[in-house]
Order: C-alpha cells, then structure tokens, then sequence
C-alpha cells in the first residue's frame, strides 16, 4: 500500500457512528410539539439526523458552505458536451464574482460559496477560487485512465483537507457541489462500472446534448470500460480509471465531513455517485451524508436507492453546482423554524398526541 493509502486509510479510522442518544432526545423535542406526531415526515428525520451528527439535540448549522469541486475532463475530446473545457474555469471565476445560479440561491440558504479548483487546465485567478489543482485536467478516459492511483488518493485526501479547514474557520455544515465539463459521462462510467449497467442505462443528455452526442458519450463510456478494465470492488480504482478530479475531491469531502462530524448534504446525480464511492471506502460516511433531491439524469434514483436513502425534491432539476442540494437546505430551514418555534402540547394548551400501535 503506498504511503498515500496509509494516510487515507489512518484518517479514515477517526469516523465514528453518530450519537443515537442524542437523536432520541431531539425526537423527544419533536414528540413535544404541538402538532401530529412525526407529521413532517423528512423534515423531522433529518433535523434527528444533524441532531446526531453534532451531538447536540438543540443544533444550530448556521454557518454553512457550498463546495464546488472544479475539475476538467479529458474525455471532452471525444465530443460529449455542447460546450468545450474553458468553460469549467470560466464559471470557477463567476463563483468568485457571486455570478452563478448556485451563488444566486447560496444568498436565500444563507450560505458562504466555496469554489475549489482541483483539476482545471488552469490556475484560478480570482481570490475566492483555492487552488489546490492535483493535476491539469484528466486523460482522456476513452483512450486512457483518468489519472494515477496516487493522483487519485492525492486528491481525495484534497477533499478531506479542505472540510478540516472549513470546520477550524467555523462552518458547521456542508453542501457538495461541482463544475466540470464533461463529469456526467465520467459520473455515468462509475455508475456503469459499480452496478454493472450497459453505459446507454445510464448516461444521460447531461447539459443539453443532442441524440448524436448522447450516443457519442454512451460510445466513449464503452470504450473507456473496455480500455481501462476497473474493478467495480476498488472505488479508487474505479475513479482512477473512468472518473475525475472532481469526483474524487468530493469524496473526500464526504469523508472529511464524518471524520469533522459535520452535516454534508448530497447533490445530483455526481455528488451521489461520489457518496456511494465514499461508502465504499468507509460505510460509516453514510451516516453523516443527507440526500436532497433527485436529479434528473437516468442513474439518479439507482444512485438513491443502492444508497438506501430517499431525496425528498423530486423538481427534475439537472443544473449541478450543488443547487439541488442547497434547495433542499431550504426544507431543513422549515425543519429548524418549526423545532425552535412551534409551541409545546402544554403551551399550545392541545392534549398531546401519543404513539399508536
């Protein structure tokens, strides 16, 4: 094991389950509210959730961060996108100027926007943008693997260092998000390789491909399974071979945030793919991880589903930047409005509700 693995794998050993007790008292809280028991069904259980991930049955995730992993992909060259490589920096740089739709909705979740570049072509310009580039865009994946296994682990350990810096500047909870042309067809290879799907099951039009170009990118997916041969048991060499710097960053994100216990909501279709990735590494991430909405691209809900959750949003949004998830942020707000401010039983001089068998 290379000296890399032994790092991830000692940082891996501090992620412990999160605190039950304390979901059992912030379900006590709930009970105690004047209304029907367990009546807003994925808005209780997840605030149950943060409750035990903070170990605090009165949490408070106010202080929270979008981040966007930004990479490049070489498999663009095989004409799977409507757009070409400049435009994964291009919108690094909106990022930093408060231009994309992901900042635009970041302001009404009360969130900080956080644009890492860990794999564009280029360096980032704009002061906001940390560059922590692994290295300068991905192979091409049709024709040869992503990157090295090092480069891999180099970045996911990116991931896991950037939460921990995040968590000591006092942010309580994160939402994943990416930017990077042609990622759904490297998101769309995992997918295939882990669930052993033919490619056409679940690749889809990405950001508005034509039919052409959907059987140009199900083609290239073939073509880099067959060239590279993952093993669909090692998630690392699965990135490696067919997925992306982005992918892997945020993998160590999910990683990064069970080992600083904090909350990490999960995005599309390529943040679910990179927390199924993260599981496989460490199924105890799991529980740290909250789905939000279910995008629209073909694999999405086989993504949920082999996760064993369920995103509540189902708006066909297939936007990325980690807009779904940051919707979905605005139900947990509703959940934190009514826990904190709806009268108790007595208060609201209503007799309580009890449990029924």
């Amino acid at each position: 094991m290379m000296e890399l693995e032994k790092e991830l794998k000692q940082k891996m050993e501090e992620i412990t389950p999160i605190d039950r007790q304390v979901m059992e008292a912030a379900w006590k809280n709930w009970d105690g509210l004047c209304k029907p028991l367990r009546g807003l069904g994925w808005l209780e259980e997840a605030l149950v959730q943060i409750a035990g991930i903070m170990r605090d049955d009165r949490p408070h995730p106010d202080k929270r961060a979008v981040v966007i992993m930004g990479a490049d992909n070489g498999v663009v060259k095989e004409g799977v996108t409507q757009t070409d490589q400049s435009v994964t920096m291009q919108v690094l740089e909106n990022m930093g100027n408060d231009l994309s739709t992901a900042c635009v909705m970041s302001h009404q979740a009360g969130c900080d926007m956080i644009p890492v570049n860990i794999g564009g072509l280029t360096d980032g310009v704009h002061p906001k943008i940390r560059n922590r580039v692994v290295r300068y865009g991905t192979g091409n994946i049709a024709k040869e693997p992503a990157m090295t296994r090092e480069e891999c682990v180099k970045a996911i350990l990116t991931g896991i260092e950037i939460v921990k810096e995040l968590k000591e500047e006092g942010y309580q909870l994160i939402v994943t998000g990416e930017m990077g042309i042609g990622n759904t067809t490297t998101s769309a290879a995992c997918a295939a390789v882990l669930f052993g799907k033919d490619p056409a099951d679940v690749t889809g039009r990405g950001a508005g491909l034509s039919s052409e170009g959907l059987n140009r990118k199900i083609n290239a997916i073939r073509s880099a399974i067959a060239v590279n041969k993952p093993d669909p048991k090692d998630a690392i060499d699965v990135i490696a071979k067919v997925g992306g710097l982005d992918i892997a960053g945020m993998v160590g994100c999910y990683l990064g945030a069970a080992i600083c216990q904090m909350p990490i909501l999960i995005d599309g279709f390529i943040s679910a793919v990179s927390a199924y990735l993260a599981c496989m590494l460490n199924q105890t991430a799991k529980e740290y991880m909250i789905p939000t909405h279910c995008s629209a691209e073909p694999a999405a809900k086989m993504i949920m589903e082999k996760l064993g959750m369920e995103a509540p949003l189902h708006a066909g949004m297939h936007l990325g930047e980690g807009t779904g998830a940051i919707m979905g942020l605005s139900l947990i707000d509703q959940a934190l409005n009514v826990y904190y401010h709806v009268a108790t039983f007595e208060g609201g001089h209503v007799e309580a509700y009890t449990h029924q068998v």
